[in-house]
């Protein structure tokens, strides 16, 4: 019998508020810095590298632990395990040993009773260095083939081939810049110790397992001796996914050391000096087209600036390779990919993950074919749109079987009335000297799934107590966007009752383990639909105690309205659950999720990296003035297709949200 939205508050596909946005306006939402602070806690500070490219010659710290409050100073000889703190690729020392290679990377730390005399002691360190050429620049690093990887080459067809018989034909380069993540609560770890050597992390982290691996890694202890636990995050966007193992591990090897709890929480200053940004590219391009504007065969070569260790930006080079396209059939294409080492902060994950790197760059091609035919640049977008058989398949050899941006692009180009307004543009920029207009309709297609393909797993841990109510626990993180209402609002509607009957609580490792970050645009889906199979275990147990307790088929059982129907009989969720409870029935399960149909060889660069994915298109209209640089966006028009949105009010503000930053870049 199908439900009615309106019978359960807060099912699926309801408009529900943000479950701790009352707290944010009310100041009561609890954050890491918010935690009452022992009376015995240590304030720790890290020590950066004032070199980018250097060989510590000596560090001197005698002054620094002779220092007023001065518990303890930290250097990578006081490391018990492994001085390594990256997420693979082992190149990521917590603490320098004796090179340096950004300014800003960590050489000692100093735990005193309060970040004052943390900070003042730290200024009492003599560190002499002997530098060494540095490379700061995508440019420098180009030259001097300085690489954390070899090129990485993508493409399909014959791109020679087709450049040399296209009718015309471009080149061109341009630069895309970097960005800061600017989270409102910044990069912070507090660690408590426990019995026997473990030791508990509060973190702001969108990855919770990784950090608890790489603590236990730094301490020499095994994975279970560690628990991380997140309740919510003031924004991540990439920035805390690998970068907060820093500040955990410190905080964690300081509190195991001393006996005492110890919080690490940087100022903004040192938060951005010392973790990475979203990576900056530069961006050549060889692209073959006709007179009709239909791209024939394209060599798109991108560069970037990675910074000094591998981190993430394998799998973001990937991606702005896998993106290059964006919603567009190359024909012979070739995409080549460069990882530069640089001597500056590595940079990491940035919400899109290399995406709008590349999307950005397909876009500014298209835009100068549209100048070189004097054509109006939509109608190039729709002309090389993917299509039919023979015109569906990336140069990643996938296959686009849902592409739906055509029908979003032409639904908003009459919704935003398009064609008018830029009519009148021409118009304002022929009477305007200084001042000047532009519009643009873009698209986006965007591939929702790890490309690393074993991180396309989620687990869940939901509990029913006797008097019916739900405790729901899951991998994902909470930071800021929605996810924890959303996996509320599955284990609500699978349940038959209302969300306020689920408590939602902090994301920690010692209920579920083994989890991926929040990130790739797969929150809900991997962790909604893990929590879906503990519910459904759970579900599934309770109706065949209904059905033996009632004597009727199982097929006769049915949840509705917080209410459970046995045939012709209704018993309360609550009630059948209690029954359930004294009848020895289990109420507590367990869920996983793995995402179907997804391979990937990144040796050849082909597979289905991709579970399906999701498009939107927007059209804004800009003002500049040419003197001054000055701009501004004087409308913006988004449509976005999210299926069946699980929390259409969220989702909303997300695609809001998402569109501002990208604005920022």
């Amino acid at each position: 019998m199908p439900v009615k939205l309106s019978e359960i508050k807060g099912a699926v596909h309801a408009d529900l508020r943000h479950d701790s946005a009352h707290k944010h306006v009310a100041g009561d939402a609890v954050y890491i810095d918010d935690l009452p602070e022992p009376k015995d806690m240590l304030h720790l500070y890290v020590a950066m590298s004032e070199k980018a490219h250097a060989t510590i010659e000596s560090m001197d710290l005698n002054g620094v632990r002779a220092a007023t409050g001065v518990a303890l100073v930290l250097t990578a000889d006081d490391i018990p395990g492994h001085n390594d703190v990256s997420p693979f690729a082992g190149d990521d020392p917590l603490l320098a040993e004796k090179l340096v290679e950004y300014i800003g990377q960590p050489i000692f730390a100093v735990a005193a009773t309060s970040i004052e005399a943390a900070r003042a002691a730290a200024l009492k360190a003599n560190v002499s260095y002997n530098e060494h050429p540095s490379f700061v620049t995508l440019d420098q690093a180009m030259e001097s083939d300085s690489a954390i990887e070899p090129m990485q080459i993508m493409g399909q067809g014959d791109p020679d081939a087709s450049l040399a018989g296209a009718p015309n034909r471009l080149q061109g380069s341009f630069r895309i810049g970097g960005q800061d993540h600017f989270y409102l609560e910044g990069q912070i770890a507090f660690a408590t110790p426990q019995e026997d050597g473990d030791v508990h992390v509060y973190s702001s982290t969108q990855h919770p397992s990784e950090v608890q691996h790489l603590v236990a890694h730094v301490l020499g202890r095994p994975t279970n001796a560690v628990t991380v636990e997140v309740r919510r995050m003031g924004g991540g966007f990439g920035g805390k996914e690998t970068h907060p193992a820093i500040f955990a591990a410190l905080s964690a090897l300081a509190a195991v050391k001393t006996g005492r709890p110890v919080k690490l929480r940087l100022d903004r200053d040192d938060d951005m000096v010392m973790t990475g940004k979203r990576h900056d590219f530069r961006y050549d391009y060889d692209v073959g087209f006709d007179d009709a504007g239909n791209i024939l065969g394209i060599e798109i070569e991108m560069a970037a600036r990675c910074g000094r260790s591998t981190d993430l930006s394998p799998a973001i080079n990937d991606r702005a390779m896998f993106h290059a396209d964006n919603c567009y059939f190359l024909g012979g294409s070739r995409i080549k990919s460069h990882r530069c080492k640089t001597h500056t902060v590595s940079n990491t994950a940035f919400r899109g993950f290399g995406g709008p790197q590349g999307m950005l760059g397909i876009e500014y091609v298209i835009d100068d074919m549209a100048r070189a035919l004097g054509k109006d640049p939509f109608a190039l977008r729709m002309a090389n749109l993917y299509g039919e058989a023979g015109r569906d398949v990336t140069p990643y050899g996938m296959t686009v079987e849902d592409n739906v941006a055509g029908e979003l692009m032409e639904t908003l180009a009459r919704g935003a009335d398009y064609g008018a307004r830029r009519e009148a543009i021409q118009v304002f920029n022929q009477e305007n000297q200084y001042l000047k207009k532009g519009i643009a309709l873009t698209p986006v297609k965007f591939g929702i799934s790890f490309t690393t393909t074993h991180l396309n797993q989620a687990g869940a841990l939901v509990h029913v107590y006797a008097d019916g109510s739900v405790h729901l626990n899951h991998g994902g993180t909470e930071m800021g966007q929605g996810l924890f209402v959303k996996v509320a609002q599955v284990v609500a509607e699978e349940f038959q009752i209302d969300v306020d009957h689920i408590k939602i609580t902090a994301t920690t490792t010692a209920k579920v383990p083994n989890t991926s970050a929040t990130a790739a645009s797969s929150g809900s889906d991997l962790n909604g639909m893990a929590a879906l199979d503990a519910a459904r275990k759970i579900k599934g147990r309770l109706i065949e105690f209904a059905a033996e307790k009632y004597d009727c088929p199982k097929d006769r059982v049915s949840f509705r309205n917080n209410n459970i129907y046995i045939e012709n009989k209704e018993v309360a969720f609550a009630d059948l659950v209690n029954q359930a409870y004294l009848n020895r029935v289990s109420l507590s399960a367990t869920g996983f999720y793995r995402t179907p149909k997804i391979h990937y060889d990144r040796a050849s660069h082909k597979g289905r990296p991709f579970y399906y994915f999701c498009y939107g298109a927007a059209v804004s209209e800009v003002i500049i003035d040419t003197l001054t640089g000055e701009n501004r966006v004087l409308r913006s028009d988004i449509l976005h297709d999210v299926g069946r949105s699980l929390n259409p009010a969220i989702d909303k503000g997300q695609i809001e949200g998402g569109f501002i930053q990208g604005m920022g870049c």
